[in-house]
Formats: structure tokens, C-alpha cells, sequence
């Protein structure tokens, strides 16, 4: 018996920590592991070091182990394909039992990176598409693997070795970053017809910020991403200072907007964006100088918390949006892309929260004689 697999798989006096993540956390070490595709067999018991989750998506990463002894390291991708079913229903087509991911390896410690395409099998039991990528399929010397198991292998099955990543799975805990889109098939099962333009959802129109630029709204400062990234760090130290801002002139207004000026400049530091998991968008801290104004704006599918930390101004929310503004005064606001709207107008200082669910609005003004500055983050509600 492999010490390793003693250790991992001891019992809840010896590991404690084993049965309180099952309660409490998402168990990275045991997570459903009743669907994990190869303890359809009791010779095969997985350790799965890391779980990250971002929408629709799950990846895993750890080790297989068979009869007790180590077999190899492994990755595992499920999709809940949420959106790429809407997509294939547009063009009048049904996803079926299997679509197609581009896997994108990033690892570090001179691992080289890696990318190819993986085939992802639908599974009842995760309601889920999937795929295992393990670095061997050979079982050891001397041994043969379980039947029920071996079914599930090769280039069709669930469980597969893709050449381009052997390297990176050899060091599986070097792998920190994965870039990930997800297509349809190339055919239309069951009919076996040719599918020649596959839907693709590869994070659609997603966007995030990088200060390349000082100009106010310069392109370039928006890099597309047209991917999703799974980021396997476990933790981030930094200081928000030190993080350059980004620019903004006229932020969430169209050019017929009264508050449009040639010198209505807000700064945005993007603290954390891809990196975040779940549903959640970004968490940045912005700085709105004296007199200026983030335009009224709504987000659909979204909500979004202020919290200020800094300064004096008001803040616009839509009438009728929380009743306890009922009594503030209403002014009219123009809407980003949406035409005038009444508003009440609430007075906002160090310690205020404005949070709007999906269909709410809000905008910000600086009112005051310093910086007015607040923290934000933005998460999807669909």
C-alpha cells in the first residue's frame, strides 16, 4: 500500500479536517467524489488537491490512485453549458451528448504551456458535461484496469491522456492558470450531420481593464478576453495604491447627456477581475474628483454594491427602487442608452451603501471639496 494513500484517505480521528470540509467548505479533498468517473469502481480512489468554480464551469485537479498505489496526476473540466445551449437553440440545433472545449494550460515554474481542443461527454449524475484528463492511461506493470473503468477510456470516452498536456500534468500543482471556451459539436447527433458553424461560448463580449493608456477612455486600456480563466492561486497580498488607475472621460453617458463636460474624468483602480471566481465580475475602487459625475446607469443580470470610504456627493437611485428613499428628494436623471428617468437623489459619505439588484439604477456625483472615493464589485444574477 502507497503511504500516500494511507495518509490521504486515513480516517476522520486521524484527518479531521477531511470530515469538516465535507460540512462545512467545498471539500477540495472529497468533492462529490461518488461522480468522479473512475469510482464507478471501489479499486480507484481519487485526491483532489484543488476546486475552482467560475458559472457554469468546474475544474479539478489532483491525483488517481488504483489498488492503493499512486497511478498519476489528473484534471478534470465540468460544464454546465447553460449558455452555450441558448446559443445552439438560436440557430435551431440541441447540444446532444457532446461538445467540444479549447483548454488552454498555463503552469508555472517553467512548465512549458500547453493547448488543444478535449471532446466533453454529457453526464446524468453532475447534469454536466465532462471530461477527466489523466496522465497516463497504463495501468501499472503487472496489473490491468477495472473493465468498467476501461469502458470509459480513448479518444470518445470521459476519461482521456491529451499528448500536449503530459508535461504540465506531470507537475499538476504548477498548473495555476487555465483559459477555457467551450463550442458545439462537429456533428449533430443523432443524425450525423456536419455542424459547419459551431456556437461558441467563449465568454461573450467579456472584457477586462488594464491602465496601458492615460488617456481618458482609451481603447486600449480594454483587453478582450474571449475566454474564461480558472485561476488556481490560493491567495493575493497587495496594496491598492498600488495598482495604476485606469481613466474614464464621461463615464455611463451618452454624448446628449447634460452632465457631459471635456473635463468629466473618473479614475477606476481594478483591483481583482479575472482572477475572482463564482459569479462575481470585479471588485475596483473609484475616485470621482470634486465636480464630477459617474453617469446613471443600469445594469440587467447584475448587481452591483458601492460602499464609500471617502468624501461627500449623492448618489441616484430610480424611484421606487427601495422604498426607504421615499422621502428624499426626486430628480430627474438621464440613463445611460436609456432616456430620462425620475430618480431620488441620496446624500452619500464615508460608511454609505448603495446596492442595486438586476434592473436597478444608480450613479454617483461629487459634491463636495475632496475626492469622493468608494469601493465596488459587480457579480452575475443569470
Amino acid at each position: 500500500m502507497d503511504p500516500r494513500f494511507s495518509d490521504v484517505f486515513s480516517d476522520r480521528f486521524t484527518h479531521p479536517e477531511n470530515e469538516t470540509f465535507k460540512v462545512v467548505f467545498y471539500p477540495d479533498r472529497i468533492y462529490h467524489a461518488q461522480y468522479l468517473n473512475a469510482t464507478r469502481s471501489p479499486r480507484y480512489r481519487y485526491n483532489v488537491h484543488e476546486v475552482r468554480n467560475q458559472l457554469d464551469i468546474a475544474v479539478l485537479k489532483g491525483q488517481v490512485y488504483m489498488d492503493g498505489l499512486y497511478l498519476c496526476n489528473f484534471m478534470r473540466i465540468e460544464y454546465r453549458a447553460s449558455r452555450l445551449t441558448e446559443l445552439a437553440r438560436e440557430r435551431n440545433r440541441f447540444l446532444q451528448d457532446e461538445i467540444v472545449a479549447w483548454v488552454h494550460l498555463l503552469p508555472q515554474d517553467s512548465v512549458p504551456e500547453a493547448e488543444a481542443q478535449v471532446k466533453l461527454v454529457y453526464d446524468k449524475w453532475v447534469d454536466a458535461y465532462q471530461v477527466e484528463i489523466w496522465e497516463t492511461l497504463e495501468a501499472p506493470l503487472g496489473k490491468h484496469h477495472d473493465y468498467m473503468v476501461q469502458d470509459l477510456m480513448g479518444r470518445s470516452g470521459s476519461i482521456v491522456k491529451v499528448k500536449e498536456f503530459s508535461p504540465a500534468l506531470r507537475e499538476v500543482r504548477a498548473i495555476r492558470r487555465v483559459e477555457i471556451a467551450f463550442r458545439e459539436n462537429d456533428r449533430d447527433l443523432p443524425f450525423g450531420y456536419a455542424i459547419q458553424n459551431p456556437e461558441w461560448d467563449n465568454n461573450f463580449l467579456r472584457t477586462h481593464q488594464e491602465p496601458r493608456s492615460d488617456a481618458p477612455s482609451a481603447p486600449e486600456n480594454t483587453v478582450e478576453d474571449k475566454c474564461y480563466l480558472i485561476d488556481f492561486q490560493r491567495g493575493w497580498y497587495f496594496n491598492a495604491r498600488d495598482v495604476k488607475p485606469v481613466r474614464y472621460l464621461n463615464a455611463m453617458m451618452t454624448p446628449d447627456n447634460p452632465d457631459v463636460k471635456p473635463d468629466n474624468v473618473i479614475e477606476m483602480r481594478w483591483l481583482v477581475q479575472r482572477e475572482l471566481g463564482s459569479s462575481v465580475v470585479f471588485f475596483h475602487e473609484v475616485t470621482i474628483p470634486p465636480g464630477k459625475v459617474e453617469g446613471t446607469h443600469r445594469h440587467i443580470g447584475t448587481e452591483e454594491l458601492y460602499f464609500v470610504t471617502q468624501g461627500k456627493g449623492v448618489a441616484y437611485m430610480a424611484e421606487g427602487d427601495d422604498p426607504a428613499t421615499s422621502g428624499l428628494p426626486t430628480v430627474q436623471r438621464e440613463i445611460y442608452t436609456l432616456g430620462p428617468l425620475d430618480c431620488k437623489e441620496l446624500p452619500v459619505e464615508p460608511g454609505s451603501v448603495i446596492y442595486t439588484k438586476s434592473g436597478g439604477v444608480h450613479g454617483i456625483r461629487n459634491n463636495g471639496s475632496e475626492p469622493l472615493k468608494f469601493a465596488a464589485f459587480l457579480y452575475h444574477t443569470v
